[in-house]
């Protein structure tokens, strides 16, 4: 390959290369596998002017540029990458090629292209300035002058005679190569080829005679009977279980009375009882008290909200303890004496509250039986009242069933009367169109008369328009005086209260800037002592914390010693009359809530029985839910009354 051939190939390949989607190392690569039919030192020139022109990408884009500044308007942008290898070579290839091979390649491209960028680039001001410049804030300057400028320099002479030869050679101008002219060869005319014969058509074949169809069979199209009877044989079945099974509803079992005697039901209650008694849920477990003096505790760091929130509280308490004392010394009675007198009615009133929270308890559970006992009341007049409205219901069934017929008749008769009209429909048509054709001609005059009288209003307006268009093209053409002269001391006369000269407003803004120089350092006065205050405060708080919480230990063993006899208070509730009775009164209650429950399901048996076994099934399952449901709140009381009485202790 010639050099015009290689250069032209370093310039594709550059233009083919993505530097954002592929890498150097593989793209010079799989050029490589691309070049394998080209000889060993044309693939080496290659390789190695495309992996150079990539790797000094910047140096050589910041010189195209600055040449494309100067004279980008007589050149394409497609010659971007021509110019930089070009650049390359004679950047970092000149020494190694030398003049010769260097002007070989030169020559062999664009003559004009090429002396006009070694003109520019072999320039000792260019490179002085402009590209020393721009190399300079990509590498250091030291290594730009070491490198590339003064070896460039020292070939600046000699580039000089190779740009007088381009342009000796571009004045003579290259003369036209003469082609040997191409002789005429004649051809052969363009003739229509014949068609081909058709072939003969084929013999009709005489074809026979279709037998005709056997009919289809009546059999096919009917259904047949042995469904109907399987769906008769089903019915009578079905209605023979139903009736046996009324029957077994119906009659009770008589070698057994299912239903428990009130005696069982007794010993059942107590049997539940003793076996609930034994049960320990509502036991307060316990981890032993807590250890009196703790030892190698680590202090907690406390915030200043902290320490204040603290510190308020035991100001507070401390009042309060200063107040309590001074209405006993106005009581005149000892501390000592008032202190028991006060325990002992606290324990009293603990007694009595426990008490009464026992009492609430039961008459809550009281309560509980008494609504599920109404709510049964209830759910038996709604089933009374579902009875009703069914009968209700097949009335007005049967009233609509007869409105419908009525209608129909009346349907009937408008659609015969309309029948009738249809007859008479010509002198009706006519007698329209002469309605409508009236109705039109008052039409087309009313809107004459709105025409005119739009056009009339449009001709006044543009009059209108016109006159007022005159006129300010009439204040348009007057001049105006537009230069003005400012005096600071002057005001703009709009003759307001607040109006004020240039000078003044200077003079009063600096002013306020003085004043709020001033207030600011006030302000930072301010802050600082209220700093030294607050930290004041907070190290008297943290005297007065650790004071309190010294004395909140001693009162800690106080509060063991009381715990201990309220559960000795809360053993003697326990032995209430009160309790007793409204324990007895519960007790009372589920055994009619249990007695009535079953009462309704035996009523429930003999006199509703369902067609089907599956329903009866889902009615019994919903019951036991239901009952269930009622029993979870029942527990969900007890527990929530415990809780509460637990609280208050």
């Amino acid at each position: 390959m010639n050099y015009k051939e290689l250069v032209s190939e370093v310039t594709r390949l550059l233009d083919g290369f993505q530097e954002d989607k592929q890498c150097i190392d593989s793209f010079t690569q799989d050029t490589a596998k691309d070049l394998k039919n080209l000889s060993a030192s044309d693939q080496k020139f290659i390789i190695d002017t495309l992996y150079g022109c990539i790797m000094h990408k910047k140096l050589l884009d910041a010189v195209v540029s600055i040449f494309y500044n100067h004279h980008g308007k007589k050149l394409f942008r497609v010659d971007r990458n021509l110019f930089i290898v070009v650049c390359y070579l004679a950047m970092f290839c000149l020494d190694d090629l030398g003049l010769e091979h260097f002007s070989r390649i030169i020559k062999s491209l664009d003559i004009s292209k090429m002396h006009k960028f070694l003109s520019f680039f072999f320039n000792i001001s260019n490179l002085t300035t402009h590209i020393q410049r721009e190399w300079s804030h990509i590498y250091d300057a030291v290594v730009v002058d070491k490198n590339w400028i003064t070896p460039l320099l020292r070939w600046c002479t000699e580039i000089e005679v190779l740009l007088d030869q381009l342009a000796q050679k571009m004045g003579t101008g290259n003369l036209p190569k003469k082609f040997p002219r191409k002789n005429t060869k004649p051809r052969e005319f363009d003739l229509t080829q014949p068609k081909a014969r058709p072939l003969p058509a084929p013999e009709v074949i005489p074809q026979q005679d279709k037998p005709k169809p056997k009919p289809v069979p009546t059999t096919t199209h009917r259904s047949p009977k042995e469904p109907e009877i399987l769906d008769d044989v089903k019915q009578r079945n079905r209605q023979k279980a139903l009736q046996i099974l009324n029957e077994a509803n119906s009659q009770q079992f008589r070698c057994a009375n299912p239903q428990k005697s009130e005696k069982t039901q007794n010993v059942i209650s107590q049997i539940l009882q003793s076996h609930d008694a034994e049960l320990q849920f509502d036991k307060l477990y316990t981890s032993g008290s807590p250890a009196t003096q703790k030892i190698n505790s680590l202090p907690v760091r406390l915030n200043t909200t902290a320490i204040l929130r603290e510190g308020a509280l035991y100001n507070r308490q401390l009042e309060e303890e200063l107040q309590r004392l001074e209405r006993l010394s106005q009581g005149a009675s000892e501390p000592s004496t008032f202190l028991q007198w006060q325990k002992e009615m606290k324990e009293k009133d603990l007694q009595e509250e426990l008490a009464e929270l026992e009492r609430r308890r039961l008459e809550g559970r009281i309560s509980h039986e008494e609504a599920v006992l109404a709510r049964e009341r209830v759910l038996e007049r709604n089933h009374n009242k579902a009875q009703q409205t069914k009968e209700e219901t097949a009335e007005l069934m049967r009233k609509y069933a007869e409105k419908r017929l009525k209608e129909e008749k009346e349907m009937r008769e408008l659609v015969q009367q309309v029948a009738d009209g249809h007859k008479n429909s010509k002198a009706a048509k006519a007698k329209l169109q002469e309605i409508k054709q009236r109705i039109v001609r008052e039409v087309s005059e009313h809107s004459r008369e709105l025409l005119s009288q739009a056009l009339e209003e449009a001709q006044a307006e543009l009059g209108r328009k016109m006159e007022l268009i005159r006129q300010i093209r009439a204040f348009e053409s007057v001049p105006l005086v537009r230069q003005k002269f400012v005096d600071d001391t002057e005001t703009a006369g709009h003759d307001l209260l607040c109006e004020m000269s240039l000078a003044e407003l200077r003079e009063r803004l600096a002013r306020l800037r003085d004043f709020e120089q001033c207030e600011l350092e006030d302000r930072r006065q301010r802050i600082f002592q209220e700093k030294q205050l607050k930290e004041q405060l907070l190290l008297e708080q943290l005297d007065n914390i650790a004071l309190r919480r010294s004395l909140a230990e001693q009162t800690a063993l106080r509060s063991q010693e009381e715990k201990r006899m309220r559960n000795e208070l809360r053993e003697a509730v326990s032995r209430d009359e009160r309790v007793l009775t409204l324990q007895k009164t519960l007790e009372q209650k589920q055994q009619e809530r249990q007695k009535r429950k079953t009462g309704k399901y035996s009523m429930k048996k003999n006199e509703q029985v369902l067609p089907l076994t599956v329903k009866t099934t889902f009615n019994k399952k919903q019951q036991f839910l239901e009952e269930q449901h009622w029993e979870e709140l029942e527990r969900n009381l007890e527990q929530q009354i415990h809780g509460t009485l637990q609280q208050s202790i």
